[in-house]
């Protein structure tokens, strides 16, 4: 994906297209939503878009260019279910008095894999850009990339004014929670491909 993004990007330079970064707003839903959030922004970053998490209504608007985005949608979508499917075969915890501990073991599973997955997808970025620079296109793809992220970032502008910033931390407390989600990150197939999301 993050080739093919590149190609496109390169595509669009060489025809001198002028695409307008567009937006499309994805679901982030409770319970575990900032998990899910940051989720959302490693796949958005990954793919050259910018995510503003509107967490009092439930979503985030993912803006970028159309290929960038869709990617994002796909690739999101396909990681979620992964991740729920991962959490159902994983089951419910108990602590050893018999309280639950699901809560917990769930929140931190979803930000270790949110992490992992973060740390996954810029190293497979930043291999498809060097790929895509050594392959005697790097002269210009730099300057298409740096072009296309200032658009981005002027669109978000564009439709969000200025926007303020607070940092939230996301509490993962729980160690086999925490193993777990990053065991799963590492089995996550990263394609997005429709045939992920069964």
């Amino acid at each position: 994906m993050a080739q093919h993004s590149i190609d496109v990007a390169l595509l669009a330079a060489g025809r001198g297209d002028r695409e307008v970064p567009g937006r499309v707003r994805i679901t982030v839903d409770a319970p575990y939503q900032e998990p899910k959030a940051i989720l959302l922004q490693a796949v958005a970053e990954a793919n050259r878009c910018r995510v503003v998490w509107s967490k009092q209504m439930g979503f985030s608007t993912v803006v970028g260019f159309a290929s960038d985005v869709e990617a994002v949608e796909l690739l999101y979508t396909s990681l979620m279910v992964q991740a729920q499917s991962a959490l159902q075969a994983a089951g419910a915890r108990t602590r050893g008095d018999g309280v639950s501990r699901t809560r917990s073991f769930r929140q931190s599973f979803l930000v270790a894999y949110a992490t992992r997955i973060d740390e996954r997808l810029k190293r497979v970025t930043e291999q498809a850009t060097e790929a895509a620079s050594e392959g005697g296109r790097g002269t210009s793809l730099l300057p298409v990339l740096a072009s296309w992220a200032e658009s981005v970032e002027e669109r978000v502008d564009e439709l969000f004014g200025e926007l303020s910033y607070r940092h939230s931390s996301v509490h993962a407390r729980d160690r086999e929670g925490w193993a777990h989600g990053t065991e799963a990150a590492d089995r996550a197939d990263l394609h997005g491909r429709a045939g992920a999301l069964g």
